[in-house]
């Protein structure tokens, strides 16, 4: 996409709104580096990345990342053999270890399938090995003592050697007061030395190293510390030369490793991005749009990033495939250019895989190019007027734009006679019409209009103005030209009723039954919006409770899975313990030689009761779940294992049931007989059946200590959860603090329609710290 339009939308100002959330080097470069894409699937997949990340975060908490630095220059010489300084090998562990702890973090995981952002983790090499080599530099880059047996040694003879002579110097210093000028050991040449008087240089025998700028002071190293700091000096030497071996030899074991390191680094960035896109989104309340391939753009309360949060005026810009051109009209300083930006800009930055500022179900189409015609481009280096440099960007557009562009014109012919550039706007507009191109154009022209109302697969719009107030209200009006304010804001201003009258008077009546319609439209449009704006919240409402019912509904399915699995696994070890015992049983059995029936009854209660005996008697929905099967003393039962016909006697503590078969009497298991179904059991399987569930919730609610995110996700599901259990009162705790939490808990209340009425609680209750609510 060419760099002009990114630069009339601002595009790389809306991309530094990213930088304050980003860690890494490496996100920042990718960052700096992004632009508009064309091929969808690769779009698509950096949203689905970002929807995966988001499902994560929202499971198990915002992924922690540290900084790191750019390591091109690093690795670039590791692979030509340079050595490196202990702070590069920091930078580099610093990277490794990320990238170590997001793989934990991505382990640690649970209850999300995350299978777009698994293929990107899948890439992360594990370089933990060099983790375990780096771990011999502290944070700033110096080597633990411990790197080396070597190092280890010399460093403790340098601190031996330090000990010393800093006693010897001590006892001098102490000692030798009234030769010297100050009480102080001072460093000279890295050597300890004492500041003695000129005068009494030959009662301190020793080296010289330095001299005041008086001549008054020689700073002289005893000779009885020259060994000692000979010695000293030696062992420096040598911890020098160990490091820097220690430097070459990590440096070649790295060398290695260097492809992997580097794309873990892109990789961490390319997270970390993800990271800040998913923060953006949260923050901003921003969607990921549809991609759609049908030339449909669709933006739900669309917002531009550059204007201030609290001042923009969200806009529904639905620029359907069955329409090729809008044309948007009305006063200055309306908003028409930015209506132009904002849909420019949103459609660059979600094809950037970026979050845009509209509403969920927002749609865009991927254009090859966008172009633009915005702002006074007058030249004075090449002598063009504003019309002629408009012109010349025109001519361009026309050349290079082709039926899968978006041309954006703003005050489209204007700078010249008015009715030359409305035909010069309208014949440009046909052009650009019959060769499929998608355009918006705002325009001052009347003609325009009437154009828009005529022309298949055109439509008019225009910014809303309020008379009353005398200012814009910045709101885009599909459908609906713009209408003159001329003579109602003239007389407002004071203008005489005379000249109001004689200017009425040169108005031909259609234009005056044009501004009669054009008013009518308007009035019904703004009931229009009223309806559906009502409807979307209602739509939206319903989607945060299918949401968070969603939720919950999985989350039960997730323990309920989780304790089948214990089952499951308690269960496997008492049929191991049961199946050694039961061997020993069989083999009991073969050593007899004949065996009469009551005896193979008797083995097999003995086996069976090798079975685990758990109390089911307390179990109320085990109970229903039996008197369905028909499963009551009396019933006629078919016995499996003995092919035989019975009836059920009662049911015993352990879960089984004592069947008569005949003469004979035994204990059986639920899973050992069928039961023989009556006519009545059949007809009543056909009968609807209707369950009751209850839900226990406590009729409070804490939400202190808790973010401002977390606090507003938790307020949502109690209050879903209460109306479940038919809850008539509830007690929300949100403590006084800076009252963030305790607004944001009334405005929730206020707006959700299954609340009746709220207050504070009563000051012995908590007061202003808490809030009861009645339920509808």
């Amino acid at each position: 996409m060419n760099k002009k339009i990114l630069k009339i939308l601002e595009y790389d100002k809306v991309k530094s709104q990213f930088l304050n959330d980003l860690t890494t080097a490496q996100g920042k470069e990718e960052l700096t580096e992004l632009l508009p894409l064309t091929d969808q699937n690769k779009i698509q997949l950096l949203f689905d990345e970002l929807s995966d990340f988001r499902i994560l975060t929202q499971e198990n908490g915002l992924l922690n990342l540290s900084k790191t630095t750019d390591l091109t220059e690093i690795l670039r010489r590791l692979e030509l053999d340079g050595e490196l300084n202990g702070k590069e090998f920091v930078e580099i562990k610093k990277l490794v270890q990320l990238g170590v702890n997001i793989a934990r973090y991505f382990d640690a995981a649970e209850n999300v399938e995350i299978p777009t952002l698994q293929l990107t983790l899948d890439k992360v090499v594990d370089l933990s090995v060099l983790t375990k080599k780096l771990e011999i530099f502290d944070n700033a880059g110096s080597l633990y003592d411990n790197a080396s047996s070597d190092l280890l040694r010399i460093r403790g003879a340098i601190k031996r050697y330090q000990s010393d002579i800093r006693k010897i110097m001590q006892e001098m210093l102490t000692k030798n007061l009234s030769v010297l000028t100050e009480n102080v050991i001072t460093i000279r040449n890295d050597r300890q030395v004492l500041p003695v008087k000129a005068e009494n240089k030959n009662k301190i025998p020793g080296v010289v190293h330095d001299m005041s700028a008086s001549g008054q002071t020689l700073y002289i190293e005893p000779n009885v510390v020259v060994a000692l700091n000979n010695n000293l000096n030696q062992k420096r030497i040598e911890e020098k030369n160990e490091i820097s071996r220690l430097y070459r030899e990590l440096s070649a074991e790295l060398k290695p490793y260097t492809t992997e390191i580097r794309q873990n680094a892109w990789l961490v960035g390319h997270i970390d991005l993800t990271r800040a896109k998913y923060l953006y989104l949260t923050k901003h309340k921003a969607t990921i749009p549809t991609l759609t391939e049908e030339k449909d753009i669709t933006l739900f309360e669309a917002r531009h990033p550059l204007i201030d949060s609290n001042t923009v005026v969200a806009n529904d810009i639905k620029f359907s495939a069955d329409l090729n051109t809008i044309v948007i009209t009305g006063p200055n300083t309306g908003g028409k250019t930015i209506t132009l930006k904002t849909v420019g800009l949103l459609s660059a930055l979600a094809q950037s895989g970026l979050p845009i500022l509209a509403g969920e179900g927002s749609r865009v189409h991927l254009f090859d190019e966008i172009f633009a015609d915005i702002g006074d481009e007058q030249s004075i280096e090449q002598s063009l007027s504003t019309f002629s440099s408009h012109m010349t960007n025109i001519v361009h557009i026309l050349e290079k734009a082709d039926d899968n562009s978006l041309v954006l014109f703003d005050e489209l012919g204007a700078g010249t006679d008015p009715k030359e550039g409305a035909a010069l706007a309208i014949a440009i507009l046909e052009q650009l019409r019959r060769a499929g191109i998608k355009t918006i154009a705002s325009t001052h022209y009347p003609e325009l209009k009437a154009y828009g109302v005529e022309t298949d697969s055109v439509i008019n719009a225009s910014m809303e103005f309020d008379i009353d107030k005398m200012q814009p209200t910045y709101h885009l009006q599909l459908g609906v030209p713009g209408r003159s304010n001329a003579l109602e804001i003239s007389r407002r201003l004071g203008l005489s009723a005379e000249i109001i009258k004689e200017a009425s008077s040169q108005i031909s009546d259609e234009e005056h039954d044009v501004n009669h319609m054009i008013q009518s439209l308007e009035e019904k449009t703004r009931e229009v919006i009223k309806s559906a704006n009502h409807i979307k919240k209602v739509e939206r409402e319903n989607i945060a409770l299918h949401r968070d019912l969603t939720r919950v509904y999985n989350q039960i399915n997730r323990e309920r899975e989780m304790e089948l699995e214990k089952a499951h696994k308690e269960a496997q070890e008492l049929v191991k313990k049961a199946s050694l015992e039961a061997q020993e049983i069989l083999k009991n059995l073969n050593d007899k030689a004949t065996l009469k029936p009551h005896e193979i009854i008797a083995a097999r209660a003995e086996l069976e009761a090798l079975a685990p005996t758990i109390d089911f008697s307390q179990n109320k929905v085990l109970k229903k779940a039996k008197a369905k099967r028909g499963l009551k003393q009396g019933a006629e039962v078919n016995v499996m294992s003995f092919g035989q016909r019975g009836k059920l006697i009662r049911l015993e503590k352990d879960g089984r049931w004592t069947v008569q078969m005949g003469s004979i009497t035994t204990k059986l298991a639920e899973s050992q007989f069928e039961v023989i179904e009556t006519e009545e059991q059949k007809q009543a399987k056909t009968k609807n059946i209707t369950k009751k569930v209850s839900s226990k919730v406590k009729a409070q609610l804490d939400l202190r200590g808790l973010r401002y995110e977390e606090a507003e996700l938790e307020l949502d599901n109690y209050i879903d959860q209460a109306l479940l259990a038919n809850l008539m009162q509830i007690t929300i705790v949100h403590g006084i603090g800076t009252g963030v939490i305790r607004e944001m808990v009334q405005k929730k209340l206020q707006k959700n329609r299954h609340i009746k009425s709220y207050e504070y609680a009563p000051i012995n209750a908590g007061g202003s710290g808490a809030t009861i609510a009645i339920l509808k």
